[in-house]
């Protein structure tokens, strides 16, 4: 089923439910297809228990520079050059 954007609007639960059912919808502009019904896919939750923690993945990759932590001045912070 091929179907306008302006006529979409007006028909969208309809729209769904012939998608439901079955039959592709496609929605046009002018006369050609720009979108297409398709079916949702579930989303993945990123749970503590989807994803392991695995510590020390990064240690030798990243390179911290001698005076790192050193407190900052007012001056310096408020001069923005750190």
């Amino acid at each position: 089923m091929d179907v306008s954007i302006a006529e979409a609007e007006g028909r969208l639960a309809e729209l769904i439910r012939a998608f439901e059912n079955g039959e592709p919808v496609v929605i046009t502009r002018d006369g050609k297809a720009v979108a297409q019904l398709a079916p949702a896919t579930p989303a993945t939750p990123a749970t503590p228990a989807s994803r392991q923690v695995r510590f020390g993945t990064m240690r030798g990759r990243i390179d911290m520079k001698p005076g790192w932590d050193r407190p900052l001045t007012e001056d310096e912070f408020l001069a923005g050059d750190v």
